[in-house]
């Protein structure tokens, strides 16, 4: 069946017997959009994949809810090409279930509706920008009439609009990027897959990254964002999942990633050691040359610390929140396992 007859099966080839009522056909495929849009964007239970005896992907399990941007973090050989691989039908789970905006891996209609852009891609060197993206409309069936706006909203959102008539080959790694991006944009996706897209760019490329990923948010659709780049999870990522070794060892916010707590420097004259002994239910704290630090407070009792020193008759020259970094706690999470 050619990709532009999709969706428009006859009785026969959806294996339905002949003169089955339409009316019940209907009702079918309207029930299978209603729990395709209820659906999270992607949700697995138990998602695994073998490589002979090697384990790449162990029993992952995660939700990516409609129209956040979701963070993949992971070193590099931990599974995040693999599971984005499993994700788009480009690979067979050995084990376990996944859905992606509420279909079966790899279903095909599906695939319509999510913008992907991989971590290793090559153009044709002689193709012009504007080329490689009527070419891309096509290969998607997008209607004729259509590409050349396609291709004019793509190349201006990526920043390639005076160059949408060069020569792919002599585009830098970046630029080549930017191009890769425009891709995954056409046609509105509901799903952008994204593996590592910042990793060939300057500051000003990767600033510009990031807004456009905050726009496909604010336009409704869910990100998804493959990196080990933990400073682009910072900036724009609503969740992310840290993956080790083909398994999920933490998923949530950022804030729940981090913890609530943090710690506080203080630097107060005039206080005894006693004093300080009775302010503990603030949170531990011991000394670092002459300054005071005040480990697991939760910041939002800060104040409330610096106005019971002062009630005590205490001093306070300086005052400096810490909160554990995405790093640090990467780091840590990693040395757990």
């Amino acid at each position: 069946m050619s990709p532009n007859r999709w969706g428009e099966m006859t009785a026969a080839e959806a294996g339905e017997p002949a003169g089955a009522p339409t009316a019940v056909r209907l009702a079918e495929a309207s029930s299978r959009a209603v729990r395709s849009t209820a659906s999270p964007a992607i949700h697995t239970l138990g998602l695994t994949k073998r490589f002979g005896s090697t384990l790449a992907v162990k029993s992952l399990s995660m939700t990516v809810e409609r129209g956040e941007v979701f963070g993949f973090l992971g070193p590099n050989g931990a599974g995040k090409t693999t599971v984005v691989k499993l994700l788009l039908g480009l690979a067979r789970p050995s084990g376990g279930e996944a859905l992606v905006l509420g279909a079966p891996l790899g279903d095909r209609e599906t695939r319509r509706q999510i913008g992907y852009l991989p971590e290793l891609f090559r153009f044709q060197a002689l193709l012009s920008p504007r080329e490689v993206l009527h070419l891309h409309c096509r290969l998607l069936a997008l209607p004729r009439t259509t590409w050349g706006e396609e291709a004019r909203r793509a190349l201006d959102t990526v920043g390639l609009l005076d160059r949408g008539d060069d020569r792919v080959g002599t585009f830098s790694k970046g630029m080549q990027q930017r191009l890769g991006l425009g891709v995954a944009l056409l046609g509105n996706p509901t799903l952008v897959v994204l593996d590592e897209p910042t990793s060939a760019l300057d500051p000003v490329g990767r600033h510009d990254v990031r807004k456009i990923i905050r726009g496909l948010r604010e336009q409704g659709a869910t990100v998804f964002l493959n990196t080990h780049l933990l400073e682009e999870a910072e900036h724009v990522c609503d969740r992310v999942a840290v993956i080790d070794r083909g398994s999920a060892i933490a998923t949530g916010s950022l804030d729940e990633l981090l913890g609530r707590q943090s710690r506080v420097r203080l630097r107060v004259r005039g206080l005894t050691d006693d004093a300080w002994r009775g302010l503990g239910r603030f949170g531990q704290w011991h000394r670092q040359g002459e300054w005071t630090v005040v480990d697991d407070i939760d910041p939002a009792r800060i104040a409330d610390l610096v106005d019971a020193l002062v009630a005590l008759g205490g001093r306070v020259d300086a005052v400096i929140p810490e909160h554990q970094s995405l790093e640090a706690r990467f780091l840590e999470l990693l040395g757990q396992e």
